[in-house]
């Protein structure tokens, strides 16, 4: 049987894909993919979301904004720029944002930065947030429980541990996995996976990154990939691939605010 599978979040807008974006969304859409997020981490890459979202409507949804890595060498009126796209039709999410502590490619006082002004515009849209974690999961609730309000939002290919994400739950956030958790070596991360409430849960792929088993190492990943994530994750909580595809897909359009 298909499934119905959303991929929470993808970067189409790449030079990977830059000439053979219609043969992988065929691919996904055979695959049972019913909708894909296409993550913008930059001015361009968000540009490039908007435009796939109006080339293949109803099936693409963009998200745009300036990535914490892709910040400092951001120009001053790059984000006045994001605040322009995200008005365009199939715009559905405002991101990825967030803080990185593993890369040293921005200060983390522009991080933080960022961070506040791509929560506004959540605000200012009414628009969910795409938050990106790489060794920063403490400082990012803490900067979350500093607002006066937190914008409804997922933290993508989560890779925290269990506490940090019933903090994140507690906030109001989806928690979403990526391949990763089908790696052998990730028995943790799918104890974690098992735990959130299934109303909270979103799968994605991260192309062309982190290809799942048994797909490892081969690249470029792509949505129609992300039934192996799914998959994973349904054996580990004692489902049906079926059901947990309806129910991460019904979760996904919740969120990003679709018919």
């Amino acid at each position: 049987m298909t499934l119905s599978l959303f991929d929470t979040h993808a970067h189409l807008n790449v030079d990977t894909f830059a000439d053979n974006v219609d043969p992988v969304v065929q691919r996904a859409k055979e695959n049972g993919v019913a909708g894909i997020m296409v993550i913008g981490i930059d001015v361009a890459t968000s540009r490039k979301a908007c435009e796939l979202a109006a080339l293949h409507p109803g099936f693409i949804f963009a998200a745009v904004g300036i990535q914490p890595n892709s910040v400092a060498e951001s120009r001053p009126d790059d984000f006045s720029v994001i605040q322009e796209l995200a008005g365009c039709p199939g715009v559905r999410a405002i991101g990825e944002t967030g803080l990185d502590c593993y890369w040293d490619d921005t200060p983390l006082k522009m991080q933080h930065d960022f961070f506040d002004r791509h929560m506004q515009l959540c605000r200012d849209t009414a628009l969910p947030m795409v938050i990106h974690m790489r060794e920063s999961g403490k400082l990012i609730v803490e900067q979350l429980r500093r607002q006066a309000t937190v914008p409804s939002g997922v933290m993508h290919s989560y890779t925290g541990d269990l506490e940090l994400a019933v903090q994140c739950l507690e906030l109001g956030l989806y928690i979403s996995f990526a391949g990763m958790v089908t790696f052998k070596k990730s028995e943790e991360l799918r104890t974690i996976a098992k735990a959130i409430p299934e109303d909270r849960l979103l799968v994605e792929t991260d192309s062309p990154y982190l290809s799942p088993e048994p797909l490892r190492g081969k690249r470029p990943n792509e949505p129609a990939r992300v039934e192996h994530t799914l998959r994973c994750i349904a054996e580990t909580r004692g489902v049906t691939a079926e059901y947990l595809a309806n129910v991460t897909t019904a979760n996904a359009k919740r969120l990003f605010q679709l018919p």
